[in-house]
């Protein structure tokens, strides 16, 4: 399906550059490929399709490997398979971390203020209005940075394998490009001890008291501290719903709690005599992530046992941001221009390799960074009871 889709936006241009051009053009400004050359990619485009669809041979492919237009049509199959894999691989940490896009490579700054948005006061008849401030925060800073990898094959393996070391590789870079994601927003708020030790401190009050293990107590003493967070001006900072991230092991833990039809709670919560049968609030109030890099990146302890909450990244505040750079949002696969050419000229087949090596030459890469942000918006536990 993926290159039936190829060939008709190749068909589409074609149709487009012959009537700017006619069928005798000379070629196109700017990069625009003369109808010539659509007509081949076209006729290559179609070879692939039906080879594809069974109608026939796969090992008729090898020929069409040795000529020069097949490696840029196959260089764009591969670009559309890298996203689609990209696109489907799972990336839970976007329910609870802000994904902007940033303008280039220097140094990132968010800024944040406060003020004007306290309880008003009171103003006596006839008198005179109190006077507002504003206030700024520290700014948060980052860059992104690039990420990548280079994919060489050689000659004869592609010669040899009828496509077989290129059959999954799509999914493979798409893979690690969402991997990457995933472990490097992990490792903003998880550290080799389990929560981030510069992130959950006594000072930000975001642990949660007793660092209890993922239970409906532990979750309402989540809750509780969450709940108490105040802002710069001491107003309450308003939450509605709350992401669940956990490891993992503590999945079924966190599945059977918020899907559990009804709680036996002890009244106001902790540990009671006094208990409660209430329907389970827990389900509408919590959505929840498993993130399977906690226990890769808490290695020394508690990778295991830690869970955390976090606020609506979307909500105005946000405990974590990671940033794309702008216009490269999404992985891309380059393919290595050919640096040799037959001696009795014929062009330049980039499947046809490096001049001392033979080898093709794939690379992908990923732009990206990001930070911790407001420390208000998360409560961690590494779930010792300590």
């Amino acid at each position: 399906m993926e290159t039936l889709e190829i060939l008709e936006s190749i068909r589409a241009e074609e149709a487009s550059v012959a009537r700017l051009f006619g069928s005798e053009g000379q070629g196109v400004r700017h990069g625009t490929k003369s109808p010539e050359y659509m007509k081949k990619l076209v006729e290559a485009a179609e070879f692939v399709a039906e080879i594809m669809s069974g109608k026939r041979p796969a090992y008729q492919l090898r020929e069409v490997m040795t000529t020069s237009d097949f490696p840029y049509l196959f260089g764009d199959v591969l670009d559309r398979a890298l996203l689609a894999a990209y696109r489907e691989a799972p990336a839970t940490y976007r329910n609870y971390v802000k994904t902007p896009s940033v303008r280039d490579f220097r140094q990132v700054k968010r800024f944040s203020v406060y003020g004007a948005d306290a309880v008003l006061s009171q103003v006596d008849e006839n008198g005179e209005y109190p006077s507002g401030a504003m206030h700024e925060n520290a700014p948060y800073t980052y860059n992104v940075m690039k990420y990548g990898r280079v994919m060489p094959f050689s000659w004869e393996s592609i010669i040899n394998d009828d496509l077989g070391a290129f059959s999954d590789m799509p999914e493979r870079l798409g893979r690690a490009a969402r991997r990457s994601e995933e472990k490097f927003a992990t490792g903003l708020f998880v550290d080799a001890n389990g929560p981030h030790a510069s992130f959950y401190t006594g000072g930000n009050a975001n642990i949660v008291t007793g660092n209890p293990a993922l239970s409906i107590p532990g979750l309402q003493t989540a809750m509780a501290v969450l709940g108490a967070m105040v802002d710069e001006q001491g107003e309450p900072i308003v939450i509605e719903t709350v992401e669940l991230v956990v490891g993992p092991s503590l999945e079924i833990t966190a599945l059977n709690i918020l899907n559990a039809i009804q709680l036996e709670l002890a009244e106001g919560g902790g540990s009671s005599n006094q208990k409660l049968i209430a329907q389970n609030w827990m389900k509408t109030r919590m959505n929840l992530s498993k993130n399977a890099y906690i226990p890769i990146v808490a290695s020394s302890s508690h990778g295991t046992t830690s869970w955390f909450l976090f606020t609506n990244p979307n909500s105005g505040r946000q405990a974590l941001e990671v940033g794309f750079l702008r216009g490269h949002e999404e992985p891309e696969v380059f393919m290595k221009a050919p640096n040799a050419s037959r001696v009795g000229g014929g062009g330049e087949d980039a499947l046809n390799g490096d001049f001392e090596t033979d080898s093709v030459q794939y690379k992908v890469r990923h732009v990206f960074g990001g930070a911790r942000m407001s420390p208000k918006c998360t409560v961690g536990s590494n779930g010792s009871g300590a």
